[in-house]
């Protein structure tokens, strides 16, 4: 009887070791994907229920800050994450010593120039008040837009680094004003038009497809938004799976019902 006991307790605590392992198996295949609250992790989440269906379960871990993600990401803390443009990307590598990478895109969010005035950009009038971000990576964003508007012409090979001192040609004689990207949407009933990121539309509420004169290319770098993993997990099937499902119709549908034009679906 002593030897029947001593069995059964050698049974159970197998048992029970098995279902300790299986437990922590099915954890470790939940996919953590960071992204920042908003806009960002909305998507994720419509990536996460697609996901379900197609059984994956992907857990969405929300960040208030933008290098948090990135951060976790390199510790292993999450599988991937999804808030940020390539550039962005690339200058946290540089910065972290880390060896992040992009394995696809997952949305767009285009600036665009922005009037309450004019509904086309042959509206504007010669010495129109064009208003542009004051900051140095969205102020030669917003040159460089114009100029791919026709607007204006910048000296070569400025890039993302230009200024006002490197204008070239101005046709209609614009006037330009510096102000405060978040203050840019509240700035249009004050000049003709303005150059505003997708971030700031969004939370003022504007209407890309109503006041929208014109938006970025959908292949500018800036633009296009990235899913990004370790370097190491690149080539991971699961991952990549998780990449067409951000780029699936259901999830294109979701943008296009949730966001009104403001985010667009990438790739």
């Amino acid at each position: 009887m002593k030897k029947y006991t001593k069995l059964n307790r050698w049974i159970i605590a197998a048992v029970a070791l098995v279902g300790l392992t299986a437990c922590g198996q099915k954890e470790s295949s939940v996919i953590k994907i960071g992204a920042t609250a908003g806009p960002h992790a909305q998507v994720v989440e419509a990536v996460a229920v697609e996901a379900k269906k197609q059984g994956l379960d992907i857990e969405v871990v929300e960040f208030s800050d933008y290098i948090t993600p990135n951060a976790a990401l390199a510790d292993g803390s999450i599988q991937l994450n999804s808030y940020q443009h390539l550039p962005f990307l690339q200058n946290f590598n540089k910065g972290h010593n880390s060896d992040l990478v992009s394995i696809g895109e997952s949305i767009l969010m285009r600036m665009g120039i922005y009037s309450n005035k004019y509904s086309s950009l042959d509206d504007l009038p010669a010495n129109a008040q064009i208003a542009i971000p004051n900051d140095p990576t969205n102020g030669g964003r917003g040159l460089l837009l114009l100029e791919d508007a026709g607007l204006i012409t910048l000296k070569p090979g400025v890039g993302f680094t230009a200024t006002l001192h490197d204008i070239a040609q101005n046709p209609k004689g614009l006037n330009f004003i510096e102000v405060e990207a978040a203050q840019l949407p509240r700035s249009l009933d004050d000049v003709d038009a303005a150059a505003i990121t997708m971030n700031y539309v969004m939370s003022a509420g504007l209407n890309p497809k109503e006041q929208g004169l014109f938006l970025e290319a959908k292949d500018a770098p800036l633009a296009v938004m990235v899913i990004a993993a370790r370097e190491e997990d690149k080539a991971n099937s699961t991952y990549q799976k998780i990449v067409s499902i951000f780029q699936s119709q259901p999830v294109k549908d979701f943008m296009r019902d949730t966001f009104n034009g403001t985010i667009e679906p990438a790739g």
